[in-house]
């Protein structure tokens, strides 16, 4: 029993990472309609601002905060420049686009630091509480209360505040938002932005668990895709969820499904997404579209 719930707090703390992924994923795909294939590179690349600023001596939360913050000027700049001149294109055309910038950060994050392993340093101490014979890290905790924390101040910009609220209006019906005033364009910008620094965060909390390299977020991103899928792409809430239960999917299928084991457990959330696709398209929390004859 022990080591059961050892695997399941271990799969709620790496969950609620993918979680922060998967919810930045949703948002951009609730106001634009595409899964944004760069979202994990842009991750990638804002933690190595961070670990480049504590290179140069900034405290670690210091050097977090601010990747967070250029990274959601960063979203919205990119929203401007890369996505916006493709507003009016197929979807396919702003997918491809949006490999284009994944190629782009790899490549110049390889260019830039070199594609050598490098350590990215714990924002938390490395004490361990042992509760019975279960086994709590205080970086566990402190990534649990980070991510939480962010998401709560996500949903309270959006059920309480006149930007949160124009948001929404953007995703559900953007010319009926500018019919009544909203500034789209701007609340775009402003949904990439966060989506950016919501993935910055997520980046800067897996990097002291993993190696910080260009290919840092792939398979995180694969976890948050699944995630994004089994929870609904239009769902905010639905990806939270989804994401923890990848996570702890994920876990139990490498501690209890022998053949499985660390080396196949990235089999996972496709199986999951194939699962979701076949079984409920819309996710388990997304909603069917209904259109008007």
């Amino acid at each position: 029993m022990s080591l059961l719930i050892q695997q399941v707090i271990g799969g709620i703390a790496i969950g609620s990472i993918y979680a922060s992924l998967a919810l930045a994923i949703v948002l951009i795909h609730r106001s634009t309609g595409v899964v944004n294939i760069a979202q994990g590179e842009m991750a990638m690349f804002s933690t190595y601002v961070a670990w480049q600023l504590t290179a140069w001596g900034w405290p670690i939360w210091g050097a977090i905060l601010a990747a967070v913050g250029l990274s959601l000027l960063g979203g919205m700049l990119i929203e401007r420049v890369a996505i916006r001149p493709v507003e009016g294109a197929s979807h396919l055309t702003v997918l491809i686009v949006t490999i284009g910038l994944l190629l782009i950060f790899n490549q110049a994050a390889g260019w830039i630091w070199s594609f050598l392993v490098k350590d990215f340093p714990s924002p938390f101490p490395g004490g361990v509480w042992a509760l019975g014979q279960v086994r709590l890290s205080a970086s566990t905790i402190g990534v649990l209360v980070v991510l939480l924390a962010s998401m709560g101040l996500l949903y309270l910009l959006f059920q309480y505040t006149k930007v949160g609220l124009a948001m929404r209006a953007v995703a559900t019906n953007p010319e009926s938002a500018k019919l009544v005033g909203i500034r789209v364009g701007r609340i775009l910008m402003l949904g990439w932005g966060l989506a950016a620094a919501l993935g910055a965060l997520s980046g800067v909390m897996v990097a002291p668990q993993l190696f910080l390299t260009p290919n840092l977020m792939f398979s995180v991103l694969i976890y948050a895709i699944a995630a994004a899928a089994l929870g609904g792409l239009d769902s905010p809430g639905g990806a939270v969820i989804g994401g923890l239960v990848v996570g702890v999917s994920e876990n139990l299928a490498a501690t209890y499904i022998d053949f499985i084991g660390s080396d196949l457990k990235v089999l996972v959330p496709f199986v999951i997404i194939i699962a979701v696709l076949m079984v409920k398209p819309t996710g388990l929390f997304g909603q069917r579209e209904v259109a008007r004859a």
